[in-house]
């Protein structure tokens, strides 16, 4: 489908607070409405394209009921549809509810009811979902775009909730972290302008899909702010779709989290490869990336991998490597705009090179869960984010991540840090992914296991292999009992590690 270029009207300095405004008058300013915004398969839409096509999108919503301050779930694939929608809702003053379009139909059926919305966008596929609520497809939306005049932006103050993210539910149920129209310019002033020094002339592929926090500010909020482009794939690209993508685009920033960087070393090998000669740099967050494939990455792609890692509830990195500086095996540090400490379980500060809690202030941070003034309470205090992440901090201010305070593992009564295991088994170079629990037997007592994904598939001796070379590195204690060869790890759709089910010992 095309659409044609319409001009914005003049009047976007009416709603200054809104951030589809503030989008769509950048764009005039700068020049930019000429450039490209978003590729998806062999289509281009520039700028000017984008916000003319959110502003008819936003009269098809108010003609299906949305008004300012209503809910909207939008569960749709990465791709126009998404933007178009997620920029007409922020644009009618209502507020996005982000849902992976992938979960089962409880799930989205529960954050749907949770967010109480009075209009579902999904992707195809799910024509059957949301029984109870009305519903638009995302082909209709676009093609009734055709025939509707321009929304005007509805005016909003900076701090009125834009969109709702559900944290990724690996320790429990979801929760809906609210965040502001002000917090997507914050992104990319703190993190993509002053660590990343995005231009106009760069091109973002990632494969972190909007949805997720990462994605979220990667392929949408980078690009818009900064007249750059980002490519939109609707489902996670395979290693050689990465390769073809980075190659047709001249791909310059890769997004992407650890799990997928070893497919894509695994997939292509080591060595820097041609198609990767636009890369100017990759950025890994999701899950602790470790040192040996960091460097494997830098290798294969001829450029820096800059870690970061970032919540639902901080809308994006709080802490990261960026150009200027970049610590390999840490999470950089923190944010400009950012205050990070290290407390104890009392919530006592640490001194510096003691192990710790990450509690996070800054300007992103969630004000609060919706509908879970109890949980909000409890992970919200004084206006810090206590994040249950565990870090020490080095000696030039970057902070390294030692994992979830939930995934501490307990075996014969001592504490063991199941990523310290990995990161040593990780060291096999038949070692392609490893994750470490304890996981009771049959007589109910707590044993250490190793769960290996090989990079071939069955090579002779790996396992114990894996044991002498972990009774080499590793006091006795942390030495697995067993190793078992498994095809595939459990993850989240974010990517995160499942350890609950890795716990249970099968998935």
């Amino acid at each position: 489908m095309t659409t044609p270029q319409t001009v914005l009207r003049p009047a976007e300095a009416e709603a200054p607070g809104n951030l589809a405004a503030q989008l769509a008058g950048l764009a005039e300013r700068r020049g930019w409405s000429g450039r490209a915004a978003f590729h998806q398969g062999h289509r281009t839409w520039t700028h000017g394209e984008v916000h003319a096509l959110a502003a008819r999108a936003a009269t098809v919503l108010t003609g299906h009921g949305v008004h300012p301050g209503d809910r909207v779930v939008l569960a749709l694939p990465d791709g126009i549809a998404w933007v178009t929608a997620f920029l007409a809702t922020a644009r009618l003053g209502a507020v996005a509810v982000l849902v992976n379009p992938e979960l089962p139909a409880p799930d989205q059926e529960f954050m749907a009811a949770d967010a109480d919305a009075v209009l579902c966008v999904t992707g195809p596929g799910l024509e059957s979902r949301f029984p109870e609520r009305p519903r638009l497809g995302a082909d209709q939306l676009l093609a009734l775009t055709v025939a509707s005049d321009q929304a005007p932006a509805h005016p909003v103050d900076a701090h009125a909730p834009l969109y709702i993210q559900y944290t990724s539910g690996t320790t429990g149920r979801p929760k809906g972290a609210v965040h502001t129209h002000s917090d997507p310019k914050a992104y990319h002033d703190l993190i993509g302008r002053q660590l990343l020094r995005i231009t106009e002339d760069d091109v973002t592929l990632s494969v972190s899909k909007l949805y997720f926090a990462y994605g979220f500010g990667n392929t949408f909020v980078f690009p818009l702010f900064s007249g750059s482009s980002a490519v939109l794939v609707d489902r996670r690209p395979t290693p050689a779709a990465v390769d073809e993508l980075v190659a047709r685009h001249r791909v310059t920033l890769l997004y992407s989290v650890p799990s997928a960087y070893a497919a894509l070393v695994a997939d292509r090998g080591s060595g820097h490869r041609t198609c990767f000669a636009s890369v100017r740099a990759a950025v890994s967050a999701g899950e602790g990336l470790p040192t040996q494939l960091g460097a494997q990455i830098t290798e294969l792609l001829g450029a820096p991998v800059l870690e970061q890692i970032g919540s639902t509830e901080a809308g994006h990195a709080f802490c990261a490597n960026g150009l200027g500086h970049n610590h390999p095996g840490t999470v950089g540090r923190p944010v400009p705009g950012f205050e990070v400490e290290l407390r104890d379980s009392a919530g006592r500060p640490v001194a510096d090179g003691t192990e710790g809690e990450l509690w996070v202030r800054g300007p992103t941070v969630t004000p609060g869960y919706l509908n879970r003034p109890q949980d909000s309470e409890r992970t919200l205090i004084g206006g810090w984010l206590a994040t249950h992440d565990r870090a020490v901090r080095e000696p030039d201010g970057a902070f390294r991540h030692l994992g979830r305070a939930d995934d501490m593992e307990m075996v014969g009564g001592i504490t063991v840090s199941p990523l310290e295991v990995e990161a040593v088994l990780r060291t096999h170079p038949e070692a392609k992914e490893v994750a470490v629990a304890a996981v009771t037997d049959g007589k109910g007592a707590s044993r250490l296991r190793a769960f290996v994904v090989p990079v071939t598939r069955a090579p002779e001796g790996l396992q114990d292999d894996l044991l002498r070379l972990a009774r080499e590195r590793l006091a006795a204690f942390k030495v697995p009992r067993s190793v078992s060869l498994v095809p595939s790890l459990p993850r989240t759709s974010t990517g995160k590690l499942r350890r609950h089910l890795v716990r249970q010992g099968a998935w």
